[in-house]
């Protein structure tokens, strides 16, 4: 390990555990708590401390407010860790495209976090908010792409998770286009780029979504059965 790795080792655990702790904060299970009566969104529904299952389950309003702290937190924690990693290559002299590779820790660690929530048990959601929240903190044209591919496949379907799973995929692919694209151009933000930044960028991606699809495997199952809901709203305490 050279040196400019090793002075990131510290930043980086710190970044992981801050990162990791705010996601565990589970907002589905919070709201839903309050707006319906103490009730575990997880023993609701489809049993999933997420928004989609709050707005089925509970109402409108626990979702929005769901929906925007679900968001928020993991946009949180992809600033922090940006800075975090922002301070170690102004001390030091370093490229500042090492700062994206600290919002992506800080966001897979926030996603892990919401996933496996420390404080409810490690029974949380499937991280697609919080995953988007971290595309576009980290480069708004990769958010563009998988919200539009989202809301396409939502007006067409009204299938949130099919919605989602296609979102999920689009992450990689975006990446790699528009990355590829910085680097081939000269046009990052960040300055020049390695192909290495390319290719290391491009396959966390790629574990971002595999892992959020295979957080929708029984989805998937219910898809090719032909038995997966289409969205609906719970009318009721949480409207």
């Amino acid at each position: 390990m050279d040196n400019s790795m090793r002075i990131f080792v510290l930043p980086a655990l710190a970044t992981a555990v801050i990162a990791y702790l705010i996601g565990s904060v589970s907002f589905s299970i919070i709201f839903t708590r309050i707006f319906d009566h103490d009730t575990d969104i997880r023993n609701l529904g489809s049993g999933n401390a997420g928004m989609t299952n709050v707005l089925r389950s509970v109402g409108a309003k626990a979702a929005t407010f769901t929906t925007i702290c679900d968001f928020g937190k993991c946009a949180g924690a992809v600033v922090i860790g940006r800075l975090i990693f922002q301070s170690v290559c102004t001390a030091n002299g370093l490229p500042s495209y090492y700062t994206q590779y600290g919002a992506f820790l800080a966001g897979f660690t926030c996603v892990l976090g919401h996933i496996y929530p420390l404080y409810f048990g490690f029974r949380g959601g499937k991280g697609i908010l919080s995953t988007s929240a971290l595309m576009l903190v980290l480069d708004w044209r990769i958010f563009v792409v998988a919200i539009s591919v989202w809301a396409v496949t939502m007006v067409l379907t009204r299938i949130v998770s099919l919605a989602s799973i296609l979102a999920a995929a689009s992450f990689p692919v975006s990446t790699f286009l528009f990355f590829y694209y910085d680097y081939a151009t000269g046009s990052s933000a960040f300055g020049t780029l390695p192909i290495a930044y390319v290719w290391i960028t491009t396959a966390i991606a790629f574990c971002f979504a595999a892992i959020l699809i295979w957080k929708h495997r029984e989805n998937i199952r219910r898809l090719r059965n032909g038995t997966e809901k289409r969205i609906t709203v719970k009318h009721g305490m949480g409207k």
